[in-house]
């Protein structure tokens, strides 16, 4: 149930084999249940004290009374049988809470499953027959496990957007191409590239090309962690890549070291251009581009 592929709140009653006749069940317990709301808030926080969460997320008293107040607005909603688009954008914005404030999913399915002893047993008072019970019993699983769905979906769905934002952020930082002189691009690279992040650099590499039509690319690897034929791999790709786009590239920072490595695994490097220092990548790129620095004494 991701975004784009969300059921439909008829489609959500059906999978869990909800109908009028478990709903009816559902609001005649709440005539029951709902007059002694105070006992379950009551033992619930009880059992609430005893979680790590407590501390972290009701310790301060105006919190706990905003939070119990939302909390029996919910089981009045839960008790009133309506279950329609309204009440599934409620449940989906319960998700959208506990996501935002960082409650885990196991803290939500151990409260959910508390909640569900404490009223079908600790509030329920013996008035129905054996058969209603049960079956009333089965229709309020029904509903608060699709509750716990639909909760757990936007948790899921939030969560995973808040990933991708943060895995954005980081690749910006990992592939930090800058504009270092007119016509002149550079990245440095630092630590380990994986195809992963390979992939992520030629995609950051490419589309400041084109955003900058820059004609020339130091890429600079004096601080890659380790030179493999994985590494000088992706290498040679960027470089054909960028090459493709109209921009020469030049790969710095080739230390006796990573020079001895690539001979030793035997990698033709073929027509890349590669300097010792990010010094010598620079004088080679203004002198394609036709920059003369001139020292001043």
């Amino acid at each position: 149930m991701s975004d784009g592929m969300r059921l439909t709140t008829r489609e959500l009653l059906e999978l869990y084999g909800l109908d009028d006749h478990d709903l009816k069940r559902v609001v005649e317990y709440g005539r029951i249940v709902l007059p002694r709301m105070g006992e379950y808030v009551q033992e619930f926080y009880s059992w609430m004290a005893t979680q790590p969460e407590f501390e972290l997320y009701f310790s301060d008293p105006d919190r706990l009374a905003r939070v119990q107040k939302l909390q029996l607005g919910y089981w009045d909603e839960f008790f009133g049988g309506r279950v329609d688009d309204d009440y599934i954008t409620k449940r989906r914005e319960v998700g959208e809470a506990h996501a935002r404030i960082g409650l885990s999913l196991p803290a939500y399915f151990a409260a959910m499953n508390v909640s569900l002893r404490l009223l079908t047993e600790n509030l329920y008072s013996g008035e129905l027959a054996a058969g209603d019970y049960a079956a009333t019993v089965k229709a309020i699983s029904k509903l608060l496990h699709m509750d716990t769905a639909v909760v757990v979906d936007t948790f899921a769905t939030r969560t995973n957007r808040i990933i991708a934002e943060q895995h954005e952020a980081l690749l910006e930082m990992s592939t930090p191409v800058t504009e270092i002189w007119a016509d002149i691009l550079m990245l440095p690279i630092v630590g380990f590239v994986d195809s992963k992040r390979a992939q992520d650099i030629m995609t950051a590499v490419l589309s400041k090309i084109a955003e900058s039509h820059s004609r020339f690319m130091i890429v600079d690897i004096s601080g890659v962690a380790i030179m493999d034929t994985a590494v000088a791999n992706h290498l040679i790709k960027i470089t054909k890549a960028t090459r493709l786009m109209g921009c020469i590239c030049t790969i710095s920072g080739v230390s006796p070291a990573i020079a001895e490595t690539i001979v030793s695994l035997g990698i033709d490097i073929g027509n890349i251009r590669t300097t010792a220092t990010l010094k010598d990548a620079l004088h080679l790129a203004f002198a394609e581009t036709g920059v003369r620095l001139e020292t001043v004494k």
